[in-house]
């Protein structure tokens, strides 16, 4: 295993999702108290582990077809666009 690479995806991934509406939405199931702590955790985790998946084989697929430089770029405006947009929104509130 390339651990350098493990560790990037790993702390980038796990920075990326420490607060964001999925850490909530499960942090409201688990407070709730209709189910275990056990069972939103392995939910979640699977949850996220199929969501990971999903991202994996689709980054695969773009591989075969586009240069990643490409996706990189493409990924990059799409995050500004929508950070601009969510800014954006959030004033005309």
């Amino acid at each position: 295993m390339y651990w350098q690479g493990f560790l990037t995806v790993f702390v980038t991934v796990l920075l990326a999702e420490i607060g964001d509406k999925t850490q909530i939405a499960t942090m409201l199931y688990a407070a709730e108290g209709k189910n275990t702590a056990m069972t939103v955790f392995i939910a979640a985790s699977l949850a996220l582990v199929v969501a990971a998946g999903l991202g994996v084989v689709a980054g695969s697929a773009l591989a075969r077809w586009l240069d990643p430089r490409m996706v990189n770029i493409a990924a990059g405006v799409a995050f500004i666009v929508l950070g601009g947009w969510i800014l954006l929104r959030a004033n005309a509130a």
